[in-house]
């Protein structure tokens, strides 16, 4: 049923797009090689989810059940304001259903794991984009197959949302469940290889990356990179930087500090891309999805820019301030010490000893204050 009604998704329209899927679908036609691409996707996913897992640690996750910030900002910012602005960014720029299809499904994903190593740079809450990361992994095996169905519903009548297989991207979804699982049981048995493995699974994140755009932008040529619409360029620039500012935004309607705001900002902007990446190869038919396969690449490309710029405005102009409110925070706990302490020595003395002119020595009692 599937395979009779991708040609003529393929082959119909008139325009770029249309010619796009076809060039794609020959494109990706060498099998071993794109079994290749497919192996490298699951293996990179993989490592990533197990690098996740390894960086959670049980006692936190009790925490956050019991104040449950960081669940509600991770369900507010991933399934809440980035599928809505994919969706109105697709709207706005008018894009086709297999243009709109990539951009909904990076919107929907959630959050990725170089928010966390961002999150370090720019003096975050480590704990806040870890916990946010997780339970947006988490959320997603639910709400990002609804979110799906909800935000496509514009594209019904064409033949790439009919086809949008929801089953398989659940599936996706929860065969990331296992890496997390033995992330977070190495974690608890073996605190030490967890820290190196969350450290291979940032570096793999970033190669990984790197390797497929490559590889991607090789096999679907110069000529086929050329006819993706300028739109979606525009889009892969706008939508992680407008996701900065709603998760910053986001945070500061809950009155966080401002460390914590950074750190809601960068969850929020930064996507799973690595899966966005293994489900439009693994669950889309290259006739079908065709060059818009480069979309989660380009927004990985951007995101991690802006990011870049994020950290690098924040050393050059707030670090300053990050250190005189650190300083301030220390000094009124001194402060705050000293004055206990003289409490202390006030309620536990008994009375004064006083000296007259005549050597002699005499005690006056004094009240104890309560």
């Amino acid at each position: 049923m599937a395979s009779s009604a991708q040609p003529p998704a393929a082959a119909g329209g008139g325009g770029p797009d249309g010619g796009s899927l076809a060039g794609g679908g020959d494109t990706f036609g060498d099998r071993s090689l794109s079994q290749g691409l497919s192996v490298l996707v699951g293996l990179g996913l993989c490592v990533t989810m197990l690098g996740l897992g390894c960086a959670v640690e049980l006692g936190q996750l009790g925490q956050q059940l019991r104040r449950p910030v960081g669940l509600l900002l991770a369900l507010l910012g991933q399934f809440v304001a980035m599928p809505l602005l994919a969706f109105l960014l697709a709207l706005i720029f008018a894009l086709d259903e297999v243009a709109a299809v990539a951009v909904l499904l990076c919107g929907c994903c959630p959050g990725g794991n170089l928010s966390n190593l961002m999150s370090v740079l720019v003096d975050g809450d480590m704990n806040l984009s870890i916990i946010m990361t997780a339970s947006s992994t988490l959320l997603a095996l639910f709400l990002m197959p609804l979110c799906l169905w909800i935000y496509s519903r514009h594209w019904i009548n064409t033949a790439v949302v009919q086809l949008l297989p929801l089953g398989a991207v659940s599936l996706t979804l929860g065969s990331t469940l296992l890496p997390i699982g033995l992330g977070v049981l190495i974690r608890y048995r073996h605190p030490r290889a967890a820290d190196l493995l969350v450290k291979i699974s940032l570096w793999s994140l970033l190669v990984t990356l790197v390797v497929l755009f490559i590889l991607t932008g090789t096999m679907l040529g110069p000529d086929l990179l050329a006819q993706i619409p300028a739109s979606v360029y525009a889009i892969a620039v706008l939508m992680p930087l407008a996701g900065y500012a709603l998760g910053y935004g986001l945070a500061t309607i809950f009155k966080m500090p401002p460390h914590c705001r950074r750190t809601v900002s960068l969850e929020t902007g930064c996507q799973n891309v690595q899966l966005c990446t293994a489900i439009l190869k693994l669950t889309f038919s290259p006739e079908l999805i065709g060059s818009m396969y480069m979309f989660p690449l380009l927004y990985a490309l951007f995101q991690s820019a802006e990011a870049g710029l994020f950290v690098l405005a924040y050393k050059m102009y707030g670090k300053d301030s990050y250190k005189q409110d650190t300083l301030g925070e220390e000094e009124d706990t001194d402060i705050s010490y000293k004055k206990l302490k003289e409490e202390e020595i006030a309620d536990t003395s008994y009375g004064t000893v006083t000296t007259e002119e005549h050597n002699s020595i005499q005690m006056e009692p004094t009240q104890t204050a309560l």
